[in-house]
């Protein structure tokens, strides 16, 4: 099974489309955990349990362990979900990009050393730069293309000389050219609604990660109606607003009820379309 494969039978499990990001920012930890040695762990985990049921997939964000050098707390996440809740995609947020000879080293370390079912990447280096990435089957590549940062205009959204914006031309290589296995996806921010329909126009029912609604503010209702499909069609991403949602030694407790929460808006939302 690939992972476009695992994904839509993820969706129809657990019909949800909410994607829980995992960024743990050791500053905002509850107390009790703060001392851990293996802080990081314990509380990404405990999320997982709590939600687990809610989800389409998980998104751990792959920086937040590198730079409290929790590596090893990070390959043992992914282990766990693995091991407790199999049926559920796992995407490391990593958003790699750099030439082929690099690339391959990071494919090993995504889909070898963490056992990742997929990997956010850049493709501004071009194809040449994915290639590693596409030769993995059964790994899903998640492409970045309207992001949901207001800086991602200064490029994404330049006009081509052939009158494309470039996260058009994006779309375009990702669904098409470039999808030899039937792995891709994209990356289109919830904060740009138009362009999340636009995408969809241009990449039929390709899965998109949907990053921004919840603290970056983005709309659910406009989210789903720009870019849900009959199957499912979207992993809308939410970290800080589930993760942080409690402080207290209840804190697993009280994001898994700001993940039903999002969870049941967005079916609420699926509902009015269908």
């Amino acid at each position: 099974m690939n992972f476009r494969q695992h994904l839509e039978q993820r969706w129809r499990e657990a019909q949800s489309l909410l994607c829980v990001g995992l960024d743990p920012d050791p500053k905002r930890l509850p107390a009790h955990l703060r001392d851990a040695p293996d802080a990081v762990f314990r509380f990404c985990a405990a999320i997982v349990d709590a939600t687990a049921d809610l989800v389409c997939a998980f998104k751990p964000q792959i920086a937040y362990f590198h730079a409290l050098h929790a590596e090893d707390q990070l390959e043992a996440l992914i282990a766990h979900i693995h091991a407790q809740h199999p049926g559920i995609p796992v995407i490391l947020d990593a958003k790699r990009g750099d030439i082929g000879a690099t690339a391959e080293q990071y494919a090993r370390e995504a889909f070898d050393r963490y056992r990742a079912d997929a990997l956010t990447v850049n493709p501004y280096m071009g194809l040449d730069s994915v290639e590693p990435y596409l030769a993995c089957a059964d790994r899903g590549l998640i492409v970045l293309c309207r992001t949901s940062n207001p800086g991602g205009s200064d490029l994404q959204n330049l006009t081509l000389a052939n009158g494309k914006r470039l996260y058009e031309h994006v779309a375009e290589l990702v669904a098409g050219p470039w999808n030899r296995h039937g792995q891709n996806a994209l990356v289109v921010g919830a904060t740009f609604p138009e362009e999340l329909a636009r995408v969809r126009s241009i990449v039929g029912d390709l899965p998109l990660l949907v990053p921004g609604i919840g603290a970056q503010g983005g709309d659910i209702d406009a989210t789903v109606r720009a870019g849900a499909t009959a199957a499912g069609g979207l992993m809308i991403n939410s970290s800080r607003a589930i993760l942080y949602a409690g402080s207290g030694e209840d804190f697993a407790e009280v994001a898994r009820h700001a993940a039903l929460a999002t969870r049941d808006a967005i079916r609420r939302s699926q509902q009015v379309l269908s």
